[in-house]
């Protein structure tokens, strides 16, 4: 496992054991939710995911041109991704400096800013692993083929451009709205950095950063989701009661 993942699990273990709202049965619950999705989706969703695999298309076209323009035409086959680390490391300081601030004044929810960060980068992790074996492409360092697919290879999707959009899009979209655009332009930013990095280190195609990029995107805005959900000032549940009927409870909570 490369030196990065390993922090990158530490600092998960770390920030779950500070946030406040951190449950298994709520991670448990998340997990779940995001890997059943798509049974739950509606027209636009579908709509949403068609347009993703569409731009995905559009790059895969420009796979070559994009290989060529940042490694030229005869680049260097090792197979090697000497940068892999240092890649990672803007995502991972995006998290850390939200944690240790939040440490540094006591915030509880700057601490589950943190581990929503987290949680993102998991489950989108999980999911580009699992599209990595399935496709098996071959790295741009490994061959001069733009489709060279269920080859043993690791390149498609990109993990590093899906954290990192994972991780960004929590950021960019936590907090007040006082901070905004302030927030969006650096977790973005960060974001798109580090898929530029893996394009211009030659360590991806075009088509797997994009990829990449809309796993991570989409994880981020589903975490996010779930928070709101767990932060609604209404509650509604059901239970059923000793006569066999079913009790209905509505509680509303003032945000303070």
């Amino acid at each position: 496992m490369k030196l990065w993942r390993w922090a990158l699990v530490c600092m998960c273990w770390s920030v779950q054991c500070e946030a406040e709202d951190f449950t298994l049965p709520g991670a448990w619950q998340d997990t779940k939710l995001y890997f059943t999705a798509p049974l739950r989706w509606d027209g636009e969703d579908w709509l949403l995911f068609g347009g993703t695999v569409a731009a995905i298309g559009a790059a895969h076209e420009l796979d070559g041109r994009a290989r060529n323009h940042f490694a030229g035409k005869t680049p260097i086959l090792d197979g090697k991704d000497p940068h892999s680390t240092r890649d990672a490391l803007p995502a991972a300081a995006l998290v850390g400096g939200t944690f240790a601030l939040a440490l540094a004044v006591g915030s509880g929810e700057g601490r589950n800013e943190a581990y929503r960060m987290l949680e993102a980068a998991a489950l989108s992790g999980v999911t580009a692993e699992a599209l990595k074996f399935a496709a098996g492409r071959k790295r741009p360092s490994e061959t001069v083929r733009v489709d060279e697919w269920r080859a043993g290879g690791s390149s498609f999707p990109s993990l590093h451009a899906t954290a990192a959009f994972a991780i960004g899009t929590v950021f960019a979209e936590s907090g007040p709205d006082d901070y905004r655009w302030t927030r969006r332009l650096l977790g973005y930013g960060v974001a798109s950095f580090t898929a530029y990095e893996r394009l211009h280190g030659n360590a991806h195609w075009l088509s797997d950063v994009v990829a990449g990029s809309a796993v991570g995107l989409s994880t981020g805005v589903f975490v996010m989701h779930r928070q709101f959900l767990r932060n609604s000032p209404v509650a509604f549940n059901l239970a059923p009661t000793e006569y066999g009927g079913i009790s209905v409870q509505l509680t509303y909570t003032p945000r303070p």
